[in-house]
């Protein structure tokens, strides 16, 4: 019986130790499962890591490299500026030497008849009617008109002295205008190799500042530093804005009436993902470099410096709460403290904050948030 006993319980017990040990297997199996996918976890995040501190050391020297190139725009940009000016200045010079020769031409005519006509009539004319005083009248306009024409004589050859030392000064100012001129466009050649050899080393670096980052989870915790580098700048406007409140009146009864901020197509990306969980707070307008940048309503420049991810941006306070941001400069026109008017170049689109094609990176923000600037801006 006990035998029987044992016998009939032998399979229960089987199955008590069959069901014993298989959780015991499992649990040890999922542990060391476990434990691999941690250290898989480590590897992954230490390699991130490593990737953002070389993507961070990089980005010191891709700032340095962007600022060189602001430099060197700027420069060009001013030499642009005084060429323009000198061109006009030319322009306006030849005009006026024009006049002056036709002017001359003019009045050397009208001389000419009257030294014919005085050499004609003679100098014997005073004589003459000192000698005839039949006439006492008439002698008295004879001589009023002779020292009328003898007037107007002298101040047409007065005029024509003038106009001739005009024109000499004329020629001399051309002369220095074309002289300023050339040296003018040999600055320019220089400057503008000056930046494209900025813009090649720059391209190198960015190149390194890519292959830094390789994988998605730091594409995105970059992009999330950046934003938190934005957030904390925007911030510090915010406060300074509360400091030195402006008189400008915002921009709320101005929807859809903005100018917009460069030529160029605009990518409607506001609220769209970026990568991950980071969305867009703003829009991209893609233009040509060294272009024009221009404030979309009057206000007051409360940042204007280079920021990691964005570059050389310059942000404007425009009252009530109100703030506009250009981002991926160029170069900067003007510095925090000045007062710009709507439609007044600012900054010159770039490719700064590491974009490989040149654009504008541009928010509207009300009281910190983030708002549609294609909602704003004039069509």
């Amino acid at each position: 019986m006990l035998l029987w006993l044992k016998n009939k319980k032998a399979p229960c017990l089987w199955c008590f130790l069959f069901v014993c040990l298989l959780p015991s297997q499992t649990f040890a199996q999922s542990k060391d499962e476990l434990q691999a996918l941690q250290e898989q976890i480590k590897r992954k995040q230490q390699q991130v890591a490593k990737q953002l501190a070389k993507a961070k050391s990089l980005q010191a020297e891709l700032r340095q490299s962007e600022l060189k190139i602001a430099k060197a725009a700027t420069a060009l940009n001013t030499t642009e500026k005084e060429l323009k000016a000198n061109q006009q200045e030319q322009r306006a010079l030849k005009k006026r030497q024009g006049e002056i020769k036709q002017k001359l031409a003019q009045q050397q005519d009208i001389l000419a008849k009257q030294i014919r006509s005085a050499f004609m009539t003679g100098n014997h004319d005073y004589a003459k009617m000192l000698l005839n005083q039949e006439n006492p009248a008439k002698f008295e306009r004879t001589i009023t008109y002779y020292q009328y024409l003898n007037k107007a004589r002298r101040e047409l050859i007065d005029e024509f002295r003038q106009l001739g030392d005009e024109l000499t000064q004329v020629n001399l100012t051309l002369i220095e205008k074309q002289d300023r001129l050339q040296n003018l466009l040999d600055r320019q050649q220089a400057q503008q190799a000056t930046l494209t050899q900025e813009q090649a080393s720059r391209k190198q670096t960015l190149s390194k500042v890519q292959s830094a980052i390789e994988s998605d989870a730091a594409k995105i915790e970059e992009l999330q530093a950046n934003e938190q580098n934005l957030r904390k700048a925007i911030a510090e406007a915010e406060r300074l804005a509360a400091q030195k409140p402006t008189s400008f009146d915002g921009l709320a009864k101005l929807k859809g009436k903005l100018l917009k901020p460069a030529d160029g197509r605009v990518r409607k990306l506001f609220g769209t993902k970026r990568q991950g969980q980071v969305r867009w707070k703003g829009v991209i307008v893609e233009g040509n470099e060294g272009s024009n940048v221009i404030a979309i309503h009057h206000g007051k420049v409360l940042y204007a410096n280079w920021l990691r991810g964005f570059g050389l941006v310059i942000v404007l306070d425009h009252g009530n709460g109100y703030m506009s941001l250009y981002g991926h400069n160029q170069a900067l026109l003007h510095q925090a403290g000045d007062t710009v008017t709507a439609g007044e170049p600012i900054a010159l689109v770039g490719q700064s904050g590491g974009q490989s094609s040149p654009n504008l990176y541009f928010e509207i923000r009300y009281k910190g948030d983030p708002v549609n600037p294609t909602q704003w801006i004039k069509h």
